[in-house]
């Protein structure tokens, strides 16, 4: 376990390891429930690189440690480093000493909608072993994999509507779910259970705490009996028809809104996100929850 009170730019955030044929990349910041910070978001990137140049692993799965698989991004736990500059992955300049909206678009750009392009492009197999919550940035972790095995009393939610955002930057909710169920899923921002998930497509199989590290692991074995490259080619035949659906033009306008939207938080409010932080989010979850 990585976690510290405050935070310390040498503790890694990911666990990494490689089993017959099978890499599995581990958030591993349990104690504030895997919330993406900058830190493990480029961990994240370096562990799927690792995976895909070794010419052993024919599948890769993403897992979070502990209660839950991801809680989001960071937006307030003592390891938040939006701030901070990391080595750059693509061609995008470094945001961190950029002035307004360039601050923000650039490292989004970047880390966010950049970076979960790539990895839906990884030309292996990947597999979301989902357990506990999937919420806004943990939905896009899970659905740039393949496939998505989640326990029974996994669910998921994007709530950030509440901060006048329309969804996570990632935008693939018109292609996890139909258009009327992803208009509800975001207008209510009311959790979706692993059921219902199952039930409109997202998820692949349900499984429960105790036997998801099998199940997924059983899963993973029987496609890495498949060559190597028909995988590839079979996952680039899909995605490519997804993206000539309109899945590729439709976030870079779901990410432009999106930007507009922080703009506009900041000139109302002085504040990104409309003045909510993690606690505010979590309080007005719990709410709901209720009525």
């Amino acid at each position: 376990m990585s976690d510290s009170a405050t935070y310390d730019p040498t503790a890694d955030t990911v666990i990494y390891a490689v089993s017959e044929g099978v890499a599995t990349i581990t958030m591993d910041r349990p104690s504030y429930h895997n919330a993406q910070n900058a830190k493990m978001t480029y961990e994240l990137d370096a562990a799927f690189r690792r995976a895909v140049a070794d010419d052993e692993v024919k599948v890769i799965v993403l897992a979070g440690n502990g209660k839950h698989f991801s809680a989001g991004h960071d937006i307030g736990t003592p390891g938040r480093d939006v701030h901070l500059s990391q080595e750059r992955t693509s061609m995008w300049y470094d945001h961190a000493n950029k002035p307004g909206g360039e601050y923000l678009y650039v490292r989004e750009a970047e880390a966010y909608l950049g970076m979960c392009r790539r990895w839906r492009e990884i030309p292996k197999p990947t597999i979301a072993a989902v357990q506990g919550a999937c919420i806004a940035g943990g939905l896009m972790l899970a659905w740039v994999c393949d496939l998505i095995v989640a326990t029974d009393d996994a669910f998921f939610s994007d709530p950030v509507v509440r901060m006048g955002i329309p969804g996570v930057e990632y935008f693939a909710h018109p292609f996890e779910m139909a258009p009327r169920i992803a208009k509800e899923f975001l207008f209510t921002g009311d959790k979706m259970s692993a059921e219902r998930a199952y039930q409109v497509g997202m998820v692949n199989r349900l499984s429960t705490r105790e036997t998801l590290q099998d199940d997924v692991n059983a899963l993973a074995a029987k496609i890495a009996t498949q060559p190597r490259l028909g995988l590839a080619l079979t996952k680039q035949v899909i995605n490519n028809i997804e993206d000539l659906q309109g899945k590729r033009t439709g976030m870079e306008a779901a990410f432009a809104w999106h930007h507009f939207s922080h703009a506009h938080n900041d000139l109302v409010s002085g504040d990104k996100l409309g003045g909510f932080d993690a606690k505010k989010m979590a309080a007005h979850n719990r709410a709901g929850d209720k009525s």
